[in-house]
C-alpha cells in the first residue's frame, strides 16, 4: 500500500525550496503512523516556528492511543508544559488520507520500520519534508529505493533528515572535538579488523523506564520483518557517529570509502511471561511464531559488523538484553568507545565502575605525563566558550577523566528538541547540506550491507 500510494502522489506539485523564513508557526507537523515513542519526544517542548496544532494519521490500533497519551503528558506536567494540539485521524486509509488533505508540511515517521522506507518516498513525492526516525531502511532493497529518494528530495524541493540524537550527547560530542586536536590526539591509526582504531558497543534493554513511565512495546517491534534486525537498528547512531569521527562533515562515496571485513548476528530469548511484561499481551502473535523455538520467542536484536571507512578498521556492536541486571535497573542503555590515535586515545565508559554513567576519559601515549596533561588542559581551554567548566581528574596510569559540569549534559529526551533545532534551521536555510545527504546515504548502505553479510 505504501509505494503504491507513492507512486499515487508521484505528480504532487513540490514546494520551493527556501520556502521557510522562520516564522512563527509555519512548521506545520504531521504524525504518521506512530509506533514508536520517538515520535512523541519530538514534541517533548514547544518551538516558535512550529504551529501548536498537529495532525496525526495511523491505523487503528494501540498505536496511536499510545502517542497520544504521551504527548497529554507533556501538555499536563508542571514543569514546562507543552500546549500541543492533536488531531487524530484514523482508518485504513491514513497514508492516501495524509497525502491528499496535506495540512502539514514536516512529516515525522517513528514506527515500523519495515513500512518507513515506503512512507518516506511517499511523503517525498507528495512534496511534505520528512523528520525521520532510525532506520529508514532495514534491507538493501529498501536501501536502494531510500537512496534515490534522498538523491531526488533536492530537486523535489523538499528536506528529508533523521534523528541523530546520539550526536548532541556530551561525551560523543566531545570525544569528536578532543579527536580533531592533533596536538592532543596526533593522527588517528589504521588499525586492524582484530584490534580496530574506533570500536563502539551499545546495550539496550527490552523493558525500560521513559520519562518516568514503564515504556510499553507495541508487538510488531519484537517482528524482525518489521522492526529490522539489531545490526540495522541502533547500529545506525554508532555508524553515524563513526561517519562523523572519521569524516566530519565531509561526502563520503560507499561505493569507495567502505570496505567490509565481516558481520555477525544472533538472537535474545524473550519467554512469554517476559513479553507479557513489555507488550500487556497474554500470547505470542500469529506473525512472531516463525520466530519461536523451544516455546520461547528469539529476536535477532544482536550484530557486530567489522568494516572499513576511509581506510580505517571500525567495529560496531549492539547487544540487547530484555531488562537490566538486578540491582542496576537504573542504568538505562549503556555504551562503551574508544577512538585510538597515535598520542591519544578518547574513550567513553559507562559500566560498573562509573555507576554506569557514561564518563569521558583521555589516555596518554607518550611518557612524559607531565607535558600530555598540560596540553589537555589546554585543548579543554580552547573549547571553554562552548563548552564552560570543563576539567579532568587523573584516573589511573597515564589516563585522565574529563569532568562535565551537569548544566551542559542533555539527556536522552532533550537531545531530541537539538535534532529538532538542527532540522529547523536546515529548513530555513532551505536545504539539507550535500556531506549530510551523502552521510545519511553511507550509513544506511553499511548497516542494511552489514545484514547481508551477517546472513552469509
Amino acid at each position: 500500500m505504501v509505494l503504491a500510494a507513492a507512486t499515487m502522489v508521484g505528480c504532487a506539485e513540490a514546494p520551493k525550496t527556501g520556502a521557510f523564513s522562520g516564522a512563527k508557526g509555519e512548521v506545520k507537523l504531521l504524525t504518521l503512523d506512530p509506533g514508536h515513542f520517538h515520535a512523541a519526544l519530538v514534541q517533548m517542548y514547544m518551538y516558535d516556528q512550529v504551529d501548536p496544532t498537529v495532525h496525526v494519521y495511523a491505523p487503528e490500533g494501540d498505536d496511536a492511543q499510545m502517542h497520544l497519551d504521551r504527548v497529554k503528558i507533556y501538555n499536563e506536567r508542571s514543569e514546562r508544559p507543552t500546549s500541543w494540539n492533536e488531531q487524530l485521524y484514523t482508518g485504513d486509509d491514513f497514508l492516501e488520507k495524509m497525502i491528499a488533505e496535506k495540512k502539514g508540511n514536516v512529516v515525522v515517521l517513528a514506527g515500523n520500520n519495515g513500512k518507513k522506507t515506503g512512507y518516506v518516498k511517499a511523503a517525498v513525492d507528495a512534496g511534505i519534508n520528512v523528520l525521520s526516525d532510525k532506520p529508514m531502511a532495514i534491507d538493501q532493497k529498501n536501501f536502494r529505493i531510500l537512496e534515490q529518494t534522498l538523491r531526488e528530495a533536492p530537486e523535489k524541493g523538499v528536506m528529508v533528515y533523521d534523528i541523530m540524537t546520539e550526536r548532541s550527547e556530551i561525551n560523543n560530542e566531545l570525544q569528536r572535538v578532543l579527536v580533531a586536536m592533533p596536538e592532543l590526539f596526533g593522527e588517528m591509526e589504521k588499525g586492524t579488523p582484530e584490534n580496530p582504531a574506533i570500536t563502539k558497543e551499545s546495550v539496550h534493554h527490552f523493558f525500560k523506564y521513559v520519562s518516568g513511565q514503564p515504556l510499553r512495546r507495541p508487538e510488531w517491534y519484537f517482528d524482525v520483518e518489521q522492526q529490522g534486525e539489531g545490526i540495522i537498528d541502533v547500529t545506525t547512531h554508532l555508524v553515524d557517529l563513526v561517519q562523523c569521527t572519521v569524516m566530519p562533515e565531509q561526502e563520503i562515496d560507499y561505493t569507495k570509502d567502505i570496505e567490509f571485513t565481516s558481520a555477525k548476528r544472533w538472537a535474545t530469548p524473550i519467554p512469554l511471561d517476559k513479553y507479557r511484561l513489555v507488550t500487556g499481551k497474554d500470547e505470542y502473535p500469529s506473525f512472531l511464531k516463525k520466530d519461536i523455538s523451544n516455546d520461547t520467542l528469539q529476536v535477532y536484536s544482536n550484530g557486530e559488523l567489522n568494516y572499513k571507512l576511509n581506510g580505517v578498521n571500525c567495529r560496531v556492536s549492539v547487544v540487547w538484553n530484555f531488562m537490566a541486571a538486578v540491582g542496576t535497573e537504573g542504568t538505562g542503555d549503556t555504551h562503551y568507545s574508544v577512538v585510538k590515535g597515535t598520542k591519544a586515545n578518547v574513550e567513553i565508559r559507562q559500566g560498573a565502575e562509573q555507576g554506569y554513567k557514561p564518563m569521558l576519559y583521555v589516555v596518554c601515549k607518550s611518557d612524559d605525563e607531565a607535558a600530555f596533561e598540560t596540553t589537555l588542559r589546554k585543548a579543554l581551554k580552547s573549547v571553554g566558550n562552548k563548552y564552560p567548566g570543563l576539567g579532568i581528574e587523573k584516573s589511573g596510569d597515564k589516563e585522565w577523566r574529563v569532568t562535565i559540569p551537569a548544566d551542559i549534559v542533555k539527556t536522552h529526551e532533550q537531545r531530541f528538541s537539538s535534532v529538532m533545532k538542527v532540522y529547523l534551521n536546515y529548513l530555513v536555510d532551505g536545504e539539507i547540506p550535500a556531506w549530510e545527504r551523502s552521510q545519511m546515504i553511507s550509513k544506511y548502505y553499511t548497516t542494511t550491507k552489514a545484514l547481508e553479510v551477517a546472513k552469509e
